[in-house]
């Protein structure tokens, strides 16, 4: 009976885990990173517990292939969210050399039009 009740908590906390990495993948592509990473901080408890618990549990051979299974899934959405994360580093490291390149031509030819007079102003 005890098993049992070790093995539905276990199971829910991988849920949690599977939710929490859906729900990461939701704020990196909102660009919420700190976000993302305050949730990915705090899940840390979550798997060492998960860990935990898996050590000294004995699982029968169905529960075991449960277990397998949500982990299989947990692992493929984690991997799914360092991909997306490695294509937005990618995106940011291409924008900021285009920034750097356009800043140090502006600061070589002094493209600084707010100080150079284009217009006449009559009036005066």
């Amino acid at each position: 009976m005890r098993d049992e009740q070790q093995f539905e908590q276990l199971m829910l906390q991988y849920e949690q885990l599977k939710n929490g990495s859906n729900d990461i993948f939701k704020m990196i592509n909102e660009e919420d990173y700190d976000g993302a990473i305050t949730m990915i901080n705090s899940r840390e408890a979550v798997f060492l517990n998960c860990k935990c618990i898996r050590k000294y549990l004995e699982l029968s051979p169905a529960q075991e292939k449960k277990v397998n299974d949500i982990l299989e899934e947990i692992r493929e959405l984690e991997q799914r969210n360092i991909k997306l994360l490695s294509e937005n580093i990618t995106k940011v490291k291409s924008e900021l050399v285009r920034t750097q390149k356009a800043a140090k031509i502006n600061m070589a030819y002094d493209f600084n039009d707010d100080q150079k007079g284009s217009i006449i102003n009559i009036k005066e």
